[in-house]
């Protein structure tokens, strides 16, 4: 078997995707990623700082994703935002380390590949499971090998979806070592930062909450609101044009009257599957939501709902119908047999074709086999023979060894499943199989079989929940209705009173989104939403996997930049709530020189907090207080009464009562310096790429094409 195959058998699609996620984190680039220039026929998806992404280019990353994820949802959201993301980044640093001359000579990529710490498919690939030691000289062998065929597209698949990224992630280490080496904690600051952080403060204080005045009492304007958002402008400028809407929705999904219809079509099959002898057949033709699977499941993998019912019936008997998820569905018991829940095999596989293509004849591999197993009974050394005569590569390494796990039974090739699970430990046979992979006669011998039990074959009659074309009908109606009466805002609202419909909504929607806040997944009304002007109404749409129909009106288009008014008001208005509450509160209740005459003035009680630090600046019973925290440890204060101070949520007088420090934590100063270090070396990469982006000329075109 292959390089390769050697790679998907040991799982390294998998590793691949764990690799390609940690692109957020700085550790990787996808080299699969050709860039494109201005020259390029094809249409850009974006640009860069200038560098424009073809989108040919992009769509094969997102195929490449899909096929390493195994996504089942091709083109989807989620994936394409990905892969920009990944694009993003990958560009960006790609441009730094051109900057910088970076490059990755071919010695230092084969001691990366080669050497004692080579790159984690490289390890799942070429480890050794008899000793554990990794084998760099069969992995030069087998790459010697992918040499000679640069050409093959499996051979470029594993260099662009391997060898490439492993270059490109030698690169990013190479660029953040750079910057990771200028990080550094001066001596005097870490000494502070000990010394704050051992210190602990005394207060007696005076507490008025913000509660304390009505919410009502208290108006912002939206002038109040500008004002606030220009004073911040850093914190609330959007890089983005967004958009809002409302929407009224109208329920498709299943109703009772569906549901009742399902469990009554049930009912009718029932007697007929309780007496059919033909029970794949059956199952078959009555088009069971669930495939009648042959293989039996063993007692502590039968996970279903009703398991314990189902597992007490006798053979012939059912059981239901009752609900699993979205369906409906009548158990019927056709087996019961003793069955271990993990089998150890060695086989040596003859093999008589390969992908549908011819590769020995039957009679004569059958022969083969027939000696080889004659041989073994006469005392050859079974591993002897597995590296001389058989076909699967993937088992040659550890002596023809297989472990499987009774969940993998369908997995595996009927007859070989059988063999190992239904035989018994000892047992040695031969075989034929017919599937694609390993098609050919296969000599098996069952070396250990665990934790032997009970196993199940169970039938499973499944129909689905489904909206009845009534329901759906009575629902697209209703929508359609209250559109063609919903030309504007105005009648959009009065529609939605008239019948007694709940206006929903959906704020801050991105061009390129995919969801619309409750509305979920719905490309389609995102592209409406960037087609239309405010106050624009859309035709009903389905959403919700068609278990319902909106009716949506553009509310609202927040340009790039700092937002107007009502966009901020949601996260502006309660910070002017409480600083013109604090203003009231300080005016009219905080009287008095003393704790207990600004007590008394304001209704409350002195109270005292012990214990205070930097490192936890909460108050017993209020909660997070920083700016209390960090007051009392004023020393102008101590014995002296505060000024007021408007915390987080009220206002507080104090007077500090005693300053101590707490013992050095272990190491003291030396080691707070290197673990602030590390810290901040740990935060460097989402650092670095955010500093990145944030620095960049984005051109983002991609709703141009999905």
């Amino acid at each position: 078997m292959s390089v390769i195959q050697r790679i998907r058998d040991k799982g390294a699609w998998f590793v691949f995707g764990i690799i390609a996620l940690a692109l957020l984190a700085f550790i990787l680039q996808d080299a699969f990623m050709k860039k494109g220039s201005i020259m390029s026929n094809s249409s850009s998806i974006g640009k860069i700082n200038g560098e424009n992404i073809e989108h040919t280019d992009f769509e094969s990353q997102v195929e490449l994703y899909e096929q390493m994820s195994g996504s089942q949802n091709p083109n989807s959201g989620q994936t394409i935002s990905d892969v920009w993301n990944r694009t993003v980044f990958i560009t960006l640093l790609s441009q730094e380390e051109k900057k910088l001359g970076l490059v990755l000579p071919g010695k230092e990529l084969n001691g990366v590949l080669f050497g004692s710490n080579p790159p984690q498919w490289m390890t799942q690939a070429f480890t050794d499971p008899k000793t554990g030691l990794y084998n760099a000289e069969e992995a030069k062998q087998q790459f010697a090998q992918m040499k000679k065929n640069p050409t093959n597209p499996k051979v470029i698949q594993i260099t662009e979806a391997y060898v490439k990224p492993t270059i490109d992630q030698e690169l990013s280490k190479k660029y953040q070592s750079l910057i990771s080496g200028a990080i550094y904690v001066p001596h005097w600051m870490a000494a502070k930062m000990n010394a704050d952080n051992n210190s602990i403060a005394n207060i007696n204080y005076v507490y008025v909450p913000y509660t304390s005045v009505k919410d009502t009492t208290i108006k912002i304007s939206d002038d109040e609101i500008n004002d606030y958002v220009q004073k911040h402008s850093k914190e609330y400028e959007q890089k983005e044009e967004t958009r809002s809407i409302s929407f009224v929705k109208f329920d498709a999904s299943p109703s009772q009257t569906d549901s009742a219809a399902v469990l009554s079509e049930l009912n009718t099959l029932k007697p007929e599957l309780q007496t059919t002898t033909d029970i794949k057949s059956f199952i078959s033709t009555k088009g069971s939501a669930l495939p009648y699977d042959e293989s039996y499941v063993p007692k502590n993998s039968l996970k279903v709902p009703n398991a314990d019912t189902i597992m007490h019936l006798a053979v012939g008997q059912t059981f239901g119908p009752y609900l699993d998820n979205q369906n409906y569905v009548i158990a019927k018991m056709i087996g019961i047999r003793m069955m271990p829940d993990s089998a150890k095999c060695r086989h040596i596989l003859i093999k008589t074709e390969d992908k549908g293509q011819p590769v020995l004849a039957d009679s004569i591999a059958k022969k083969r086999i027939d000696s080889i197993s004659q041989a073994i009974a006469h005392g050859a050394d079974f591993n002897a023979m597995v590296l001389k005569y058989s076909d699967d590569d993937g088992s040659k390494t550890k002596g023809g060894e297989y472990t499987f796990p009774a969940t993998q039974f369908s997995s595996i090739s009927k007859e070989f499943a059988e063999t190992i699970f239904y035989g018994k430990t000892g047992d040695k046979k031969t075989v034929h199989v017919s599937n694609d992979q390993y098609a050919g006669y296969h000599y098996i011998e069952v070396l250990e079989q665990k934790n032997i039990q009970p196993a199940y074959n169970v039938a499973y009659l499944a129909k689905p929940i489904v909206a009845s074309p009534e329901t759906i009908n009575a629902a697209s109606n209703a929508a359609d209705q209250f559109a063609a009466t919903s030309r504007n805002i105005d009648q959009f609202k009065a529609q939605a009173q008239k019948q007694k419909l709940t206006i929903l909504d959906a704020q801050q929607i991105k061009e390129n989104d995919y969801s619309a806040g409750a509305i979920g997944e719905n490309r389609q009304l995102v592209k409406w939403i960037y087609t239309s002007k405010v106050g624009e109404v859309s035709d009903p749409m389905s959403a919700q996997n068609g278990n319902a129909y909106v009716v949506a009106v553009v509310t609202a288009i927040q340009k790039a930049g700092l937002p107007d008014a009502a966009t901020a008001r949601p996260l502006v208005e309660n910070i002017l709530i409480n600083q013109k509450k604090a203003k009231q509160i300080i005016d009219s209740k905080i009287k008095g020189a003393t704790l207990d005459a600004i007590a008394q003035s304001a209704g409350v009680s002195v109270q005292k907090a012990d214990s205070i630090s930097f490192r936890q600046p909460f108050l017993p019973n209020i909660g997070n207080e920083p700016k209390i925290a960090g007051a009392s440890f004023n020393k102008n204060i101590q014995s002296k009464v505060s000024a007021p101070i408007a915390g987080n949520s009220g206002v507080f007088v104090i007077t500090g009562t005693g300053i101590s420090a707490n013992a050095s934590m272990a190491g003291g100063v030396d080691a707070l310096q290197k673990q602030l270090e590390a810290q901040m070396k740990g935060e460097l990469g989402y650092g670095i790429m955010s500093s990145l982006k944030d620095g960049a000329d984005i051109k983002d075109y991609r709703s141009t094409f999905y």
